[in-house]
């Protein structure tokens, strides 16, 4: 993790994606197991985090020429939701649901990775959470709406455009702004 300490923002979203990579156990979500230290304080301006090795991602897997089977879209699916519902249990939102954040190893085990916009779920509806989640084509229609109030709905959505993606080997829906975005989901769901 590079310029750890850049700016507040960045030292938020760091500090909470190393507390939930110490802090989640599942065999669907990556973990670190150690976090190096530098050798001086006035080195401190990366941290390495240990986590198991995982040779590639679903993203890489989907634009690769190599043959997928409906089987491997299952598998994957199934481990996605399984990982998902781990997080969302322990009432956490990914928010962040797309194929790169997918490792994969070559077992075809996948792990839920990137956890710097996760948030734990808000039930009070007085208290908004940011439009600013998710890659434009994973982003659930509430969002693009405007919706400051979101449940892991949010993230379900993601992972059906990422079914669609793996069976049909391109993205569901591509746009080049929101607004497009939005209209590309009527065009299609109709």
């Amino acid at each position: 993790m590079p310029n750890v300490f850049q700016n507040l923002v960045s030292c938020k979203r760091v500090f909470r994606e190393l507390k939930m990579l110490c802090f989640f156990k599942h065999e669907n979500v990556l973990s670190a197991l150690d976090i190096l230290q530098p050798p001086h304080i006035d080195f401190f301006e990366e941290i390495y985090v240990v986590t198991e090795l995982m040779q590639s991602d679903l993203h890489k897997i989907i634009v690769s020429p190599q043959p997928l089977s409906s089987d491997h879209a299952k598998v994957f699916l199934y481990q996605i939701l399984r990982g998902l519902k781990y997080l969302h249990s322990a009432g956490i939102l990914h928010r962040d649901i797309k194929p790169g954040n997918l490792l994969v190893n070559s077992n075809c085990v996948l792990k839920i990775c990137d956890f710097g916009l996760a948030r734990v779920e808000e039930l009070d509806e007085s208290r908004h959470m940011t439009q600013e989640v998710v890659t434009q084509y994973y982003r659930a229609p509430e969002i693009l709406m405007g919706s400051r109030h979101y449940s892991n709905s949010i993230d379900i959505w993601s992972v059906g455009c990422i079914f669609a993606e793996l069976l049909g080997r391109r993205i569901l829906f591509q746009a080049q702004s929101p607004i497009q975005q939005v209209t590309e989901y009527s065009l299609r769901i109709r």
